[in-house]
């Protein structure tokens, strides 16, 4: 699974009246051929940090951009009405998707919760292993899920939530960016083959502690983000590794030691 060199992020445009949708569409569409010419994969956030954003299926149709299964990730979390949801899941079986990132997500004041109970959850709070039972039961054969593991949560309560969430139905699962050699990550690779590392490829590190959920971490003092990727291509020789933040103002083509020039 994932035997491409980099998954890398990128984001839709927002939906907002006072920005030029067009040219942010046209940027959004240069970066996809950008990196599918790099023979990387992309992955897609939902609504990320609960910003409004165009969906990752809309833009692909608002650009008439084909659809590579093998190389396309959609993110989807719980932040969807019922009804969005299935349309959302239809439009992506329709169009042939094949990869699903399931997450709980950012809320946000513009953005809608699921109900749990509309697809069989049992608490008051759609989890993630809700919404990996629900697509995996409704669209069975159609998709791959995967999810997410923070290392920088307390142990071994997130090893346990992997677990469940493989239970669930998840194939795969995306790391929240690491730093270095991590002894979690070593501990995840023993109940899940298909271990996506993630790499903060910014120097903006409060963001990153946002991300991941805390207010510091001692490596993360004198970050270098190359360095960082460097590192992690060391420890982690085998294992795809997914790009956040990596910034398309620079040649970064020149910049990733896995790709061939």
């Amino acid at each position: 699974m994932f035997d491409i060199p980099y998954i890398i992020e990128i984001l839709t445009p927002r939906r907002s009246l006072e920005s030029d949708i067009e040219q942010l569409l046209d940027r959004f569409a240069e970066r996809v051929h950008l990196i599918m010419e790099a023979g990387c994969a992309l992955s897609i956030p939902d609504n990320p940090m609960g910003q409004l954003r165009l969906g990752a299926l809309e833009s692909f149709e608002l650009k008439g951009l084909t659809l590579d299964p093998e190389r396309v990730i959609m993110n989807l979390n719980t932040f969807h009405g019922k009804d969005e949801l299935d349309a959302l899941l239809q439009k992506a079986a329709d169009l042939g998707l094949k990869y699903i990132l399931v997450i709980r997500g950012d809320g946000g004041p513009d953005l809608p919760r699921l109900n749990p109970q509309s697809i069989g959850g049992p608490y008051n709070i759609t989890t993630t292993m809700d919404l990996l039972r629900y697509i995996n039961s409704e669209f069975a054969d159609t998709f791959v899920t995967g999810a997410a593991f923070n290392p920088y949560k307390p142990m071994p309560f997130e090893l346990d939530r992997v677990q469940q969430k493989l239970e669930a139905g998840a194939q795969f699962i995306v790391t929240q960016p690491v730093i270095g050699r991590n002894e979690h990550i070593d501990s995840l690779g023993i109940i899940c083959e298909n271990v996506v590392v993630e790499a903060w490829m910014s120097t903006n590190i409060d963001l990153f502690y946002k991300s991941v959920g805390r207010e510091n971490i001692a490596q993360a003092e004198y970050y270098d983000p190359l360095a960082n990727l460097s590192q992690l291509h060391e420890v982690y020789p085998q294992r795809c590794i997914y790009l956040s933040m990596l910034s398309f103002n620079q040649d970064w083509r020149n910049l990733l030691p896995r790709l061939a020039h």
